[in-house]
């Protein structure tokens, strides 16, 4: 299975992408095809991985300062080149954890979406109280939609919890102000409407219900979607940053700490961002999945699992059966 990887996208340069090339390589066997500066990523692969491991050179690295709009011009970026390998075929999927934007069109554009999807969507998991995750899509792919894309991204969403997530009968729920039917805007409103035949679907959710396991899928438009992403994250971020802080003021909370370390490690998995990897790209016809600009080793490492799961899943098979039977 071969893996195209931008090794200059990300926030701190090639480090962590190969270092998560080589613990994913340590852990499962696929062929990973690194695509950056050659000059920089060579010096990092150890001698024993240098046979395990193919380079294909691109100069040029698209920065997260730089216009979308402007990835299919620049030929020669690592981006460009490793989105380039799935749609050649010399490779089943790429992980990025560079601009996204620029991965969103160059994966659209040249990668093609799949026939009936209008608007490809970003799914990302998120943690629930009973220990299992939601898949929440878009989370930033689509800012504005209509009633029909995220009838679409619900089709997708559903391909994807049952395919990868092994969750055998998803339970599907659009994200609005209210679970009553009459709530939401116009757009909700119809799509509620719409979303009445997919057997799965439960209704309206709240914000509350991402989090609570009442459903396994939410959908939403981009904008909502990943203002939620980016909340939870800073929350996620706060509730670290108090405890540490709050521990740190009293020998007895110290104590706590101690006795709990178990409890607290087990909350810093369920919420690092790093333990979910990425987030894949539903609707266009390939794997791509796009990591957090601030990926460590651990996220990248898991961003590869994803996309061998994904491959391995037939979850696009899957959603062109579902497109075909609506």
């Amino acid at each position: 299975m071969k893996i195209a990887i931008d090794a200059m996208g990300g926030d701190f340069g090639p480090i962590p992408i190969i270092e998560g090339v080589l613990l994913a390589l340590k852990e499962q066997e696929f062929k990973p095809i690194l695509v950056g500066k050659e000059d920089e990523i060579l010096p990092l692969i150890p001698n024993g991985f240098k046979d395990k491991i193919s380079i294909i050179k691109a100069n040029d690295v698209i920065s997260m300062h730089d216009k979308a709009s402007n990835a299919l011009k620049r030929k020669d970026s690592s981006i460009f080149k490793a989105i380039d390998l799935v749609k050649t075929n010399e490779a089943q999927a790429v992980v990025s954890a560079g601009h996204s934007g620029a991965s969103m069109s160059l994966a659209t554009l040249k990668i093609g979406r799949i026939r009936g999807i209008s608007r490809p969507a970003i799914a990302a998991l998120m943690p629930t109280s009973d220990g299992g995750s939601s898949l929440v899509l878009d989370v930033g792919a689509n800012v504005d939609c209509k009633a029909e894309h995220l009838l679409q991204f619900a089709i997708m969403g559903e391909a994807y919890a049952k395919d990868v997530m092994k969750i055998e009968n998803p339970r599907i729920g659009l994200l609005s102000n209210g679970e009553e039917e009459s709530k939401g805007n116009e757009t909700t409103k119809e799509a509620f409407k719409l979303l009445k035949d997919i057997p799965n679907f439960i209704g309206n959710v709240e914000g509350n219900n991402i989090f609570d396991g009442k459903c396994d899928v939410i959908i939403c438009d981009g904008f909502v979607g990943n203002l939620v992403l980016k909340t939870g994250e800073g929350v996620a971020d706060s509730i670290n940053y108090f405890l540490k802080t709050n521990i740190k003021k009293s020998s007895i909370a110290m104590l706590g700490a101690i006795l709990m370390k178990g409890v607290f490690k087990a909350l810093k998995k369920r919420v690092d961002y790093a333990e979910y990897g990425g987030a894949p790209l539903l609707g266009v016809n390939g794997c791509v999945i796009i990591g957090h600009g601030k990926s460590n080793s651990k996220a990248i490492k898991n961003a590869i699992f994803q996309a061998i799961n994904f491959i391995n899943s037939g979850v696009n098979e899957d959603i062109k059966e579902k497109l075909n039977s609506i």
